[in-house]
């Protein structure tokens, strides 16, 4: 009976038409231009970048520190207590099993690409308004502040806003999987007549961003690849490798949340600690901890200063090179990445999602910026000439150059190019399932998953503009992709911000769970329920 009940709802599934052919065709149209002409594809991306840099980096900074105030107030205010789904929700996964799905989501492969490589850049070029020398000790702990800054507690704290307001609008407030439902906090259930069009922009500024990093980690793979094998890294090999990355996140995401992505997701995490434990032990083990935790406290004495930093009063267009485009990379992505990981926290309280969505990614990510960025260093001011290995060779291949001074570095970096290859498999599969969601009219809490072929269609459009991106347009190409698709983004999460702190102060004002509060309207503590596949059981 429970099989037959799944197969009408899952017929009863309809493609959402003016959610998916405008981006769709936007993109293919994109493709094919670059392809007819590259030259004036880029430049024409450079242009429009260019002007949102120029125009709204203050913008970007202010929303990125926004974002972990909110956080912040977030946790301490009475919606902490909140259960998502009401008290009766049973979780859909253990909690460990959601803490590696969202870690490798939000992770992705793009810290595996930068750990080594970004510091040389940050090291040789820094900031003005950072006064120190290139190439000092100075600069060497300004790379290492830029590492924290990029890739720890700002951008995972950008994630919470999306999946937290997704989550909660969706099974606390019943209302449609869209993201157009995260307008109705601010702006009331009027808004959700935009929220077609919220989903058109965030599917596009999505794809461009991934594409940007899914990009970063086919390059990475392809120094590998060089680097072992003697293959050279260039368009014909990003092809293949594309490819076979592209069929892979595919089969992934069309089995499903509970098999092929938690599968993935658990195997993920735990390679990455194995990683984290090799450096340790027979990296710069003393020259890591000592300048980690210097720099450490360099960067949350600095972290305010750091968040906003754009570089307008010296004329230096450092910040919106680096941080700025960060913001711009994470806001491209958050929206629909919000979807899938608000989707799978049905059960959980928000404080349980604010741990395993910042608490928990932010110290993983500091610990292996730690760790790998200050091994860079060393072996950079020792030397090795990693720095020079960049420029001759591009930043993929800098990672290989580190594993080289390790022992047994050939099986090293044979096992790293694996982790890049699940990494981004796993990050790219969850973000399509999400995608093929919103296409889709007739998804509810019971009835999760989008039709099998949606997912390939989206699998297969980002493998397309991924390579067309890598292969004629490079790291310029990415970065003004990741630009791109977060401009749109970034005035979204402001108003999710907006509809959370409204949230925060009165939640029973919104939650339908209205038992779930007591007379004074605070939540009201409860139990958590056993995992629903254990119940099912």
């Amino acid at each position: 009976m429970g099989t037959e009940e799944k197969t009408v709802k899952t017929v009863d599934l309809k493609l959402r038409k003016g959610v998916f052919f405008p981006p769709w065709i936007l993109l293919a149209a994109m493709v094919v231009v670059s392809l007819t002409n590259g030259d004036a594809f880029l430049a024409g991306l450079n242009a429009v970048t260019s002007w949102v840099l120029d125009n709204f980096a203050w913008a970007f900074n202010l929303t990125a520190l926004g974002s972990v105030i909110t956080v912040i107030v977030i946790w301490f205010s009475p919606l902490g207590k909140v259960r998502i789904g009401g008290s009766k929700a049973r979780p859909m996964m253990k909690y460990m099993d959601l803490v590696w799905i969202t870690l490798c989501t939000i992770i992705a492969a793009g810290i595996l690409f930068w750990a080594c490589a970004e510091p040389m850049y940050h090291l040789y070029t820094p900031a003005v308004a950072a006064g120190v020398e290139s190439g000092s000790a100075d600069a060497a702990v300004f790379a290492m502040e830029t590492m924290y800054l990029e890739w720890t507690i700002t951008p995972c704290a950008i994630y919470v806003i999306a999946t937290l307001t997704f989550a909660f609008v969706y099974y606390n407030m019943n209302q449609s999987f869209s993201l157009g439902s995260a307008l109705v906090p601010a702006f009331g259930v009027k808004a959700k007549k935009f929220g077609g069009i919220v989903d058109v922009i965030c599917l596009f500024s999505l794809v461009a961003g991934m594409a940007a990093s899914i990009g970063t980690s086919v390059m990475s793979i392809g120094g590998g690849v060089e680097s072992v094998f003697g293959i050279e890294s260039g368009p014909a090999s990003w092809l293949v490798i594309a490819a076979l990355i592209m069929i892979t996140f595919i089969i992934s995401s069309v089995s499903g949340i509970m098999n092929g992505i938690r599968i993935l997701s658990s195997l993920n995490a735990k390679v990455y600690f194995v990683f984290l434990i090799i450096i340790f032990l027979f990296g710069p083990t003393a020259y890591m901890l000592n300048v980690s935790v210097e720099s450490l406290g360099a960067f949350l004495k600095d972290f305010v200063h750091l968040n906003l930093m754009n570089g307008a009063v010296h004329g230096d267009s450092w910040a919106k090179s680096w941080p700025v485009f960060y913001w711009c990379n994470w806001l491209a992505w958050t929206p629909i990445t919000g979807v899938f990981l608000g989707k799978i926290l049905r059960g959980y309280t928000v404080r349980d999602a604010i741990k395993c969505n910042f608490v928990i990614p932010a110290a993983f990510s500091m610990i292996w910026i730690a760790l790998f960025s200050s091994a860079s260093l060393y072996y950079e001011f020792s030397g090795q000439g990693l720095n020079e290995t960049m420029l001759e060779s591009g930043p993929e291949s800098v990672v290989y150059s580190v594993f080289s001074q390790l022992p047994l570095s050939v099986i090293i970096a044979v096992f790293y190019v694996f982790i890049i290859f699940i990494s981004i498999v796993t990050g790219s599969d969850t973000n399509t399932n999400a995608m093929a969601g919103l296409c889709t009219h007739g998804i509810t809490p019971d009835q999760e998953e989008a039709p099998s072929w949606l997912k390939i269609v989206w699998g297969v459009t980002l493998g397309a503009v991924t390579y067309i991106l890598i292969a004629f347009a490079g790291i310029d190409g990415i970065k003004a992709a990741s630009n791109l698709g977060g401009f749109p983004n970034m005035f979204l999460v402001l108003i999710m911000i907006f509809g959370l702190l409204k949230i925060s102060v009165n939640p029973k004002k919104y939650d339908v769970h209205k038992e779930d509060y007591d007379s004074n309207g605070r939540p009201i503590e409860s139990p958590r329920l056993p995992v629903e596949e254990k119940e099912e059981g």
